[in-house]
């Protein structure tokens, strides 16, 4: 199996400020410094909304700066896991959809043999059995049979022994 390196994460306007160093804020000058001008930030995709918020750039402690990337490394690995584990599960459904079918299958062709075991037990049955010219023989002889045995009884005036309806 082979694992997938992490993908790098796009940076966002926050992780960029904290990679930057910390940021002088309006508290932090001296009394008489001329106000700070605002960096100029990187264009969005989003225009701002008017009366929304709009972001500040907040310099971070060290500390915190990498306990934040020590989370996101974490979420990253994370992420990682997960998409490994969704691939391995993937495959399990492929192998599973694919054991399913190979006994599908199998059940298809032991009902087949089952079939050909009844027509051959039925053919043994049928092949004892007279063919069409014995039929016929048998109901040429029979009808001549009983055209002679007929004639007979009326000659011999047996005609009382056939039952009138």
């Amino acid at each position: 199996m082979t694992d997938a390196a992490p993908a790098p994460r796009p940076a966002n306007a926050a992780d960029t400020a904290l990679l930057q160093g910390p940021v002088p804020t309006p508290a932090a000058l001296p009394p008489n410094a001329a106000p700070a001008v605002p960096a100029p930030t990187p264009p969005t995709s989003v225009p701002p909304q008017p009366g929304a918020p709009s972001r500040i750039a907040v310099a971070l402690p060290t500390q915190v700066a990498d306990q934040l990337a020590r989370i996101e490394d974490k979420a990253s690995r994370i992420e990682d896991k997960y998409a490994r584990s969704e691939a391995l599960l993937a495959r399990v459904e492929d192998r599973v959809d694919a054991a399913g079918a190979r006994m599908n299958e199998a059940a298809r062709q032991a009902d087949l043999a089952a079939l050909r075991n009844e027509v051959r037990a039925l053919t043994e049955r049928t092949r004892r059995l007279p063919g069409a010219g014995a039929l016929i023989v048998t109901a040429v002889v029979t009808a001549v049979l009983t055209v002679a045995l007929t004639l007979v009884a009326q000659r011999l005036n047996l005609q009382g022994l056939i039952p009138l309806r």
